[in-house]
């Protein structure tokens, strides 16, 4: 997502810690939303919530987070940046403390939620001012720790969540996840109201209240009935709420033909590519949440290896994710369209194996592997399937397009939680068949990607 947003001031009149204070957020934002698969099992062993109510812990986040970050992202073009993220900082880090703070299941889903909102207002924030503020060499340098923030956030939320989970500090078993955001969040605050330039974008879109306040219930009737469903035993109301969400999302696409500053515009679904790299997206992420979040509790709660030994589990596939997507460029610029063909194919084969490794019981290094081959194969495909689906895009649409694929992204780990999780907890107490079944579906979904992802190549 290298588009322009804004028009660019010259780097020299950026603070010098204004990219520390960005990346900084984008990586506390990232934490959050890995960090819990690992604390996961000792959160719902301590809180005694059930598998659904998990599921709502992690994905209460994504949630408000996907369905308020165009929101956002237009709130800093119209408020200012500056002031903007200070808010979004500031209810993130108060939502953490309410978090570190939750004394059961639905007070802690809550204070998830919070943060999301939190998130929202504060990460669009990163990639517009990145864009914003800096050109040519020094965008790309930019762009490349942004880029490199992300693969590493991913990685220290599995390994941080389970070095604070395991080290119990101070008897407060998972809490310190949540609890380290405040000095962290305090410090950036701090840190921001002096290297954050105050204005906003000339250019900045009008808000969609009628959009968001349709899209926000039509994601909560899909999700919610997906993650209570098998726990409930598939109550009637489940089934009505999976109806009505196809009602609301109908009225979704209704209503944004009609409003003047559409969430999604259909304008720029016209794009060639738009479409297709947004659902390829979606499929991609929904694969890859529901795979982080099953291997968590299998490792887990199935093979009984403590929170630190799970998060180390990450490591290795999460850094070969991390450098095959920043030295893909490295080939040749005539392969580059056919990298999602390459890629998905080897993903899918990936996940296929880790299947086999829970359904035999495989020790630690062959799971390490498989992990490994199936994200090296993601790793090929998700920079290309970005570049490719905004390589088109006006530049007068460059924010809504980025917006609209960190919109896909969001939900995708939002689906990838709820209906692989609900799959995986739907077995019963056979976890290597849990796992098994689980991963071989994801498999096959990854495969499917393949179907939007050959559209993206043509010319």
């Amino acid at each position: 997502m290298t588009t322009t947003t804004a028009a660019p001031v010259t780097a020299r009149r950026a603070h010098p810690l204004l990219l520390t204070a960005l990346l900084t957020a984008q990586f506390m934002a990232l934490l959050d939303t890995s960090v819990v698969n690992v604390a996961g099992p000792t959160i719902r062993t301590d809180l005694d919530t059930g598998g659904a109510g998990l599921q709502l812990v992690v994905s209460g986040y994504t949630i408000v987070y996907a369905m308020l970050i165009v929101t956002g992202s237009r709130l800093g073009g119209r408020l200012g940046f500056r002031r903007i993220f200070g808010l979004g900082l500031l209810t993130f880090t108060l939502a953490s403390l309410l978090c570190g703070l939750a004394w059961d299941e639905s007070s802690l889903i809550a204070a998830r939620a919070i943060q999301g909102g939190g998130a929202a207002l504060m990460v669009p924030q990163v990639l517009n001012l990145i864009q914003a503020t800096y050109t040519g060499p020094d965008r790309a340098r930019a762009m490349g720790r942004y880029a490199a923030t992300i693969s590493g956030g991913m990685v220290a939320g599995q390994v941080l969540g389970g070095l604070l989970v395991s080290a119990d500090l101070f008897g407060l078993s998972w809490r310190p996840v949540f609890l380290i955001n405040i000095p962290v969040g305090i410090a950036l605050y701090i840190l921001a109201r002096r290297a954050l330039p105050t204005g906003g974008s000339s250019a900045a879109r009008g808000l969609d209240v009628p959009g968001v306040a349709l899209l926000a219930p039509a994601l909560l009737a899909l999700v919610v009935p997906l993650v209570m469903g098998h726990e409930l035993d598939w109550p009637t109301w489940g089934w009505v709420s999976l109806g009505g969400c196809v009602v609301l999302f109908a009225l979704f696409a209704v209503v944004e033909r009609r409003v003047p500053a559409p969430l999604i515009p259909v304008s720029l679904l016209r794009v060639p590519g738009v479409v297709a790299g947004s659902i390829a997206l979606l499929v991609a992420m929904t694969a890859f949440g529901g795979l982080m979040f099953t291997t968590a509790l299998y490792v887990q709660s199935g093979l009984g290896y403590s929170a630190l030994q799970a998060g180390l589990t990450f490591i290795p596939s999460s850094v070969v994710f991390a450098a095959v997507s920043l030295r893909r460029q490295l080939l040749p610029a005539a392969w580059h369209p056919r990298l999602p063909m390459i890629g998905l194919p080897i993903g899918a084969l990936g996940f296929a194996a880790i299947a086999w490794v829970f359904g035999t019981g495989q020790a630690l290094p062959v799971l390490l592997a498989a992990m490994v081959f199936g994200s090296f194969g993601l790793g090929i495909a998700y920079s290309p399937v970005m570049t490719l689906a905004l390589r088109r895009v006006p530049l007068p649409q460059a924010s809504d397009a980025s917006g609209l694929m960190v919109t896909m992204i969001q939900l995708g780990q939002v689906l990838g939680v709820s209906c692989f999780g609900t799959l995986y907890l739907s077995v019963g107490a056979d976890f290597h068949r849990a796992g098994e079944l689980t991963a071989l579906t994801i498999a096959a979904t990854t495969l499917v990607t393949a179907v939007p992802a050959s559209r993206l190549g043509r010319r």
